[in-house]
């Protein structure tokens, strides 16, 4: 009797080792076949930490749930295990490449409504004939805005298929930079905004415009709070400054390094 339930024993620990150990992990199906999270449950997890959780899905990070939240009108990615007793709501890197997974999640879910940004008062940097266009929002004090046109007319120079239009966004720390958009957009000129930049002086406004504050309020309802702001043709917001390669590559240029050669 021993020597059966040894034999017995020695049979289940081999058939589970089999399944257990597969090279694809959680028996032999997915790992979706033996875990399980819906919107309730998770919703139920996080009702400390958030307002509420829009869905769940799996992550690319094995063994991470992906659930999609929003807290005080910012929708934003985290990170749930499989056990349901960790919370992961910081960066998550890719090593293969070094990209942001937590950062890209969250431009995707926050993107905005590009018909929803009047295009009047916008400053062209590029061809009017260009197929792909950018928004960028510009203060004309910022010293990071600076370095990004910079890098926005080196985009341009190797692919005129790309072009930018530019929206003045004057923040409250750069007391100047307010009367000076007014007066770029009133003489709708890309050269005295280039001027501000270099710290030339830039004459007083010569019109009466409420372009600006149209500006200020759409920033606003967008969540745009800070420049420069780059807002892409699907609606996905970068805010920060980028270098012309980033930019060439998530415009999808040819001419971006991640293509060259392909």
């Amino acid at each position: 009797m021993r020597m059966i339930l040894i034999t017995l024993i020695f049979v289940l620990l081999a058939f589970t080792g089999v399944h257990a150990f597969t090279p694809e992990g959680c028996g032999t199906g997915k790992c979706t076949d033996c875990h399980s999270l819906s919107v309730e449950e998770a919703g139920g997890l996080l009702e400390k930490g958030v307002d509420k959780v829009l869905s769940v899905g799996s992550s690319e990070v094995p063994g991470l749930w992906l659930v999609e939240v929003e807290k005080a009108g910012q929708k934003f990615p985290i990170y749930l295990d499989y056990s349901k007793s960790y919370v992961i709501a910081g960066n998550v890197i890719r090593l293969q490449d070094n990209e942001n997974i937590t950062a890209r999640e969250k431009a995707r879910l926050n993107r905005v409504d590009v018909s929803k940004i009047p295009l009047e008062d916008a400053l062209l940097v590029g061809s009017p004939q260009a197929s792909t266009k950018a928004i960028v929002f510009t203060d004309p004090e910022c010293p990071f805005c600076k370095r990004l046109h910079h890098e926005l007319k080196e985009v341009v120079r190797r692919d005129s298929g790309i072009a930018f239009l530019i929206k003045l966004f004057p923040l409250e720390r750069h007391p100047n930079a307010y009367p000076i958009s007014k007066s770029i957009v009133c003489n709708d000129s890309l050269q005295m905004l280039e001027d501000s930049f270099e710290g030339k002086p830039v004459p007083p406004p010569l019109c009466k415009t409420d372009a600006i504050d149209e500006n200020i309020a759409l920033a606003a309802e967008l969540g745009i709070q800070s420049t420069p702001t780059l807002i892409l043709p699907d609606g996905t917001v970068l805010p920060g400054y980028k270098k012309a390669d980033d930019l060439l590559t998530v415009l999808g240029s040819r001419n971006s390094p991640a293509t060259a050669g392909k």
